[in-house]
């Protein structure tokens, strides 16, 4: 590119975010909820950005509705300092122009920088928040199998480069641990975190905890608790776009979303300010269609290029793991990994249920002698689990099943083989490292 066509690219760049001939209106309404802008409805669509001028600077909201009296907004900070007569401009689409340099960098949904006054630098190209996903019948085929060096998973729930799969989880069962160290899997080229809906605490102790071995590589979306329910919406739909840059670029890409219940709550809590009618669970109709648009950016990109990874933490409110927004994610992801909090509160983490979770991709990883030893090991578990209120009535004795003594020998050894700390080292050969801990 010439010194011509770069100065053509960047005045077309500034006219996007700052056009020449600004539409403007005038706030009519104010309400803990939204705003109501009455003389844009004409020029605006939903998802757009508008602008609110103050004396204290210029705040910014999301077109939410849209109707013949004005246009319902919803801004970005959790209060609502505007008044009546304030005037309102539009700005335009959501969008992040990403840069290899943001690699280490930690910014909020809108791509402002939170680990230190450093600007970022910004990319030749703009990715909008709410991009479509790729065609189906041009994307590539998951395939390739990935070491994420947790045995239980590596075993059980092989994970393929490009799928998508969920960890359901109840609170403080070890849900983002888990994620951590996915993190430090060595079979990525770029990870992008969103932590959404965070108590501000754990943000820096994740950053330089769990995530420090992959901070040179991560970029990192944070929108913690206290934020505005469009910052917690935005922030999964911000990490996305950036995902789908280093995907573009042809890397390959770890997209760790905590949570994607927090980010259903924010999507709930601007619908239904939006006027939308609670359905279930106080949840709004838009919920349940936004939530399968937003997973389905995640996976292969078209063929030739990247792929994103994408691990989803799902907090199911009080475990229950039928809730409507968990049944909803289940049966959009490649899979789902369960910790159960009767195996965390024994002690054994990560608390991941064996035969609760499911791998959809799991036989374009295992070979046929694995296949066979984990279903063979799989039903040992069931057996042992399934007896053991037999076991613990002392109605068990041994030599009268083959089966079950056989069970209660190695299931316990399995167990003690698949515990793994966060600081331990990756498995990087999980099951010669179940062949080991059951053969000593």
């Amino acid at each position: 590119m010439n010194a011509l066509q770069r100065l053509r690219s960047a005045v077309e760049s500034g006219m996007e975010e700052h056009p020449l001939v600004r539409v403007g209106g005038i706030v009519r309404e104010v309400a803990p909820t939204h705003v109501r802008v009455s003389g844009l409805s004409s020029f605006v669509t939903l998802g757009e950005r508008v602008g609110f001028e103050q004396a204290s600077g210029t705040s910014i909201g999301e077109v939410v509705r849209i109707d013949a009296a004005g246009a319902v907004v919803k801004p970005f900070d959790e209060r609502v300092s505007v008044g009546i007569g304030t005037p309102a401009f539009r700005i335009g689409p959501l969008a992040l122009s990403p840069d290899r340099s943001w690699k280490g960098r930690v910014i909020d949904a809108l791509g402002r920088p939170l680990d230190r006054p450093e600007p970022l630098a910004h990319g030749p190209r703009r990715m909008p928040l709410d991009a479509e996903p790729p065609p189906a019948m041009a994307r590539g085929r998951v395939h390739r199998p990935l070491v994420t060096g947790v045995r239980a998973v590596d075993i059980f729930t092989p994970i393929c480069e490009g799928q998508r799969i969920g960890i359901f989880a109840g609170s403080g069962v070890g849900k983002s641990t888990l994620l951590s160290m996915f993190a430090r899997s060595a079979g990525f080229d770029t990870v992008v975190v969103a932590l959404v809906g965070e108590r501000g605490r754990e943000v820096r102790e994740f950053l330089e905890g769990p995530l420090a071995a992959s901070r040179d590589r991560a970029v990192v979306i944070v929108s913690t608790s206290d934020q505005s329910p469009m910052m917690r919406r935005l922030a999964p739909q911000a990490a996305l776009a950036v995902a789908e840059y280093f995907r573009d670029a042809g890397e390959s890409v770890l997209l760790i979303v905590d949570s994607v219940t927090r980010y259903a709550h924010a999507a709930r809590d601007v619908a239904l300010a939006a006027g939308e009618p609670a359905v279930a669970r106080g949840y709004a109709p838009s919920v349940f269609s936004t939530l399968p648009k937003l997973l389905e950016r995640a996976g292969p990109g078209m063929e030739g290029e990247g792929a994103i990874t994408g691990i989803f933490s799902v907090l199911v409110d009080g475990d229950d793991h039928n809730d409507p927004i968990a049944d909803a994610i289940r049966g959009t992801l490649d899979g789902h990994i369960v910790l159960d909090r009767a195996i965390a509160d024994q002690g054994r983490f990560p608390a991941i249920n064996l035969l609760g979770s499911i791998s959809r991709l799991a036989g374009e990883v295992w070979s046929e002698p694995e296949r066979d030893l984990v279903r063979r090991l799989k039903a040992m578990i069931a057996r042992f689990e399934d007896t053991s209120d037999l076991r613990l009535m002392g109605g068990y004795q041994p030599g009268a099943d083959g089966e079950l003594d056989q069970a209660v020998a190695i299931v316990p050894r399995i167990y003690d083989a698949l515990r793994q700390d966060p600081g331990d080292p990756p498995s990087l050969a999980a099951f010669s490292d179940l062949a080991a801990a059951l053969k000593a």
